[in-house]
């Protein structure tokens, strides 16, 4: 006889467990999962919209979207790239719908100082370096160097030409480089490497 769903616990299973579950339909697994991830997907939508609360919505459209067609998801061993083409799709659509507050124009709140290398506030200044970039290229900076995917994933997930995809990294890094030029230039300041 099964257990209940609700007397299941997953919290020590392999995640291929977890999502096999999770496709099946089980519940239980697919909290797991969103408690698993959840903390990465925030990273990555705060990363590209500098606002918590936009963050933690986009993130909630990710596990709605996730949970509504998981069922679709042909082999447990493309979980990962799927989700990441579930989180980029979330993220296209945000922009689309609402082009005026995620603008790559926005101003920053508070410009980069000389003196912010020696403060810990790195986290906070790459944040806002990220914002000054377009939509696309900031999205294109993510998936390589926060996320570590390579150019050709980057193009396949987005849907553009792989010279694309290298020429908005490219442009990408360049623009952070002399947004955090205080950075980059001080050997003392964490090594930031764009």
């Amino acid at each position: 006889m099964s257990q209940p769903a609700s007397d299941r616990h997953h919290t020590g299973a392999a995640e291929s467990v977890v999502v096999a579950l999770a496709v099946a339909g089980d519940r239980v697994a697919f909290v797991e999962l969103v408690r698993r991830r959840q903390h990465g997907i925030r990273r990555f939508m705060r990363q590209l919209c500098r606002n918590e609360t936009l963050a933690d919505d986009l993130a909630q459209q990710v596990f709605l979207r996730m949970w509504r067609s998981l069922q679709q998801l042909d082999s447990l061993e493309r979980f990962n790239g799927w989700l990441k083409q579930v989180m980029v799709s979330v993220w296209l659509d945000e922009l689309r719908r609402h082009r005026t507050s995620v603008r790559d124009d926005a101003p920053l709140q508070e410009e980069l100082e000389p003196t912010a290398r020696h403060t810990p506030a790195l986290e906070r200044d790459l944040e806002h370096a990220l914002a000054r970039l377009e939509p696309q290229a900031r999205l294109c900076v993510v998936l390589a160097y926060s996320e570590g995917h390579s150019h050709e994933e980057i193009a396949t997930l987005l849907h553009i030409p792989l010279g694309t995809a290298k020429s908005l990294i490219s442009r990408g890094a360049a623009k952070l480089r002399t947004l955090l030029r205080d950075y980059v230039n001080d050997p003392d300041a964490n090594g930031v490497t764009p």
